[in-house]
Formats: structure tokens, C-alpha cells, sequence
């Protein structure tokens, strides 16, 4: 058993691994040197954040719940992509499966419609 097939994708792995170690070395030595107290927080922007949402009420989550959903339809969706691609090979028994899962997805979609979660107020 001889380990040539795989030499290039260890070959791979070690260049990733040297410009990874490259780059952080680099970005220590090449990088600014000014901190202040928002940018040592844990925080994604920068901004100092506040205890309290703004208004001093539940925070929204509103826009979390649509993405949440574009999530599950997103991925619902991916599934197509495999059907789609195979459709001529498959059999009767592939495009009766592939009805009753968008008749699912659709009738998910209509409920969350009519639920209002698509709305923004």
C-alpha cells in the first residue's frame, strides 16, 4: 500500500498550516498597537454596549424569528438542488416523493404566512 495519492493533499495541509502561522506572526509584528476600552470588550463593533435595550423594553426579536425561517426554508429548499440534477434517471416513485415534500414545504409556508411571521411591522 503505498501513501503517493495522498502526498498532495498532505502537501496541502502543510501549506495551509505554514500560511496560517505565517499570517499571525506577521499580523503581530505588522499590526497597530492601539487599544482602548471598547475594543478590548467582547463585542463584534467596537461600541460599547448597554446594559439596556434602547427604549428600556424587551429587545425584538423579530428580525431573529425571519431569519430563523429563511434558514429552514433555505435549507429545505437545498434538497431540490439533488432531485433537480437526477430528474431523468428517477423513476415514478422520485417525483411523487419530491410533490409530497414541496406540498409540505408549501404548506409550512402558508401557515407561517398566515401566521404573520413574514410580516414586518
Amino acid at each position: 500500500m503505498s501513501l503517493s495519492p495522498y502526498v498532495p493533499i498532505i502537501g496541502l495541509f502543510a501549506l495551509a498550516a505554514a500560511f496560517a502561522l505565517f499570517s499571525i506572526a506577521a499580523a503581530r509584528f505588522a499590526g497597530p498597537r492601539r487599544y482602548n476600552k471598547a475594543k478590548l470588550e467582547a463585542y463584534e463593533c467596537g461600541i460599547e454596549p448597554s446594559p439596556q435595550p434602547i427604549g428600556g423594553s424587551r429587545f425584538p426579536v423579530k428580525f431573529y424569528l425571519t431569519a430563523m425561517l429563511f434558514i429552514v426554508f433555505d435549507v429545505e429548499m437545498i434538497f431540490l438542488y439533488p432531485w433537480a440534477v437526477s430528474f431523468n434517471a428517477l423513476p415514478v416513485f422520485g417525483f411523487m416523493a419530491m410533490l409530497i415534500f414541496i406540498g409540505a414545504v408549501f404548506v409550512a409556508y402558508a401557515y407561517e404566512w398566515r401566521r404573520g411571521g413574514l410580516d414586518w411591522d
